[in-house]
């Protein structure tokens, strides 16, 4: 009698387990990680890291920083008061931008130190931020894509002068705020909206990308993309990523975008690849031009370059394809946007 009840329960709990799988979503995995969406890419069993030959193929890059990159910081703090009354989207770095809509500001990934990585570890900046932590207006949304160090910045997280700001995170990085003082954290799954007021909602989608953080923690949080929608108007901020089927699918259900802000820089790895220009998790500019096309952009603003060195392509060659292929994509060239760091353009302007 006991074996046969023992069997029963056997049954019933391998059953409920089954259930419970069957009803994850794909990008659940059943040990609680997550994993790309359907028709994404596989990383390259050819690519093995090497801090050695990376750091000896950095050597020869050329670090000149043209003129035209950075915005005097006298000029980005005389636009920031000059466009403060209007909607506007201004680029402080990297993937850290300053997005103004009606009595909402917004900040994406904010990173603000001087290295990406723990401590003072990780790839220094070679352009200092568009403003300080210090000069940044009142924020009252703080959206963060991932876990990689150059897109969750402890130390900015830590000091950052807002922590009223309402968050919003992918799945199981709510902790990272939650024990540094923020009040307001709301961790999303893909395809999940927060309605912030009448006018603003944010949907977050999928991205074809990856976490990790330290040696143990690989894919344990979620990463994605942020749809920005106010008053009829679509913004969306790209999470790091790498192309896939799931772009002409949020372009079928979420478009036409009149604005995507999409990585362009960090693909080439050559010589650990063992191809150049390529990189699973990083469009380059061309890709991004796919995306934005697949996604039914009307502009796209090229983000995730000149400011630090995270892979071996010339630091300045991901604003000149960007521009010289938006054509090949159904894009004319005035559409596909560079910014400079510092740079602060109104919404109005940039849409015309």
């Amino acid at each position: 009698m006991f074996k046969f009840l023992s069997f029963l329960i056997l049954i019933f709990t391998f059953n409920c387990v089954s259930i419970a799988m069957e009803k994850l979503p794909y990008h659940h995995l059943p040990d609680g990680t997550f994993r790309n969406p359907e028709g994404s890419p596989i990383r390259d069993e050819n690519f093995k890291w090497s801090f050695k030959i990376f750091n000896k193929e950095k050597k020869k890059l050329d670090m000149t920083v043209p003129e035209d990159h950075v915005v005097p910081k006298e000029k980005v703090l005389s636009d920031l008061e000059k466009f403060k009354d209007d909607d506007y989207i201004g680029w402080i770095g990297h993937a850290t931008f300053l997005i103004k809509l009606g009595d909402t500001s917004i900040i994406t990934d904010p990173v603000f130190s001087k290295n990406a990585g723990p401590l003072i570890f990780g790839p220094k900046r070679f352009t200092e931020p568009a403003l300080s932590l210090k000069e940044i207006p009142p924020i009252d949304l703080f959206l963060l894509t991932h876990n990689h160090y150059d897109h969750q910045d402890m130390m900015t997280i830590r000091r950052f002068p807002y922590k009223k700001a309402k968050v919003l995170t992918p799945l199981k990085l709510g902790k990272y705020f939650k024990r540094n003082g923020y009040k307001d954290v709301d961790e999303m799954d893909w395809y999940e909206e927060v309605i912030i007021n009448e006018n603003l909602k944010i949907t977050f989608l999928p991205a074809v990308h990856w976490s990790k953080r330290s040696l143990t923690d690989t894919n344990k949080t979620l990463w994605g993309n942020f749809l920005i929608e106010h008053n009829g108007k679509k913004i969306l901020f790209a999470c790091d990523t790498g192309i896939g089927d799931i772009y002409k699918e949020i372009g079928e259900k979420y478009g036409p975008i009149d604005i995507s802000i999409i990585n362009i820089g960090a693909y080439n790895f050559y010589p650990i690849m063992p191809y150049k220009d390529k990189s699973t998790f990083h469009t380059n500019p061309e890709e991004a031009l796919s995306i934005a096309r697949d996604l039914k952009s009307k502009k796209v603003i090229g983000m995730h370059w000149g400011t630090f060195v995270l892979s071996l392509e010339p630091i300045m060659e991901p604003r000149v394809r960007f521009k010289e292929n938006a054509e090949n994509y159904g894009f004319k060239k005035e559409d596909a946007l560079i910014f400079k760091i510092g740079q602060f353009s109104s919404l109005n302007e940039i849409l015309k």
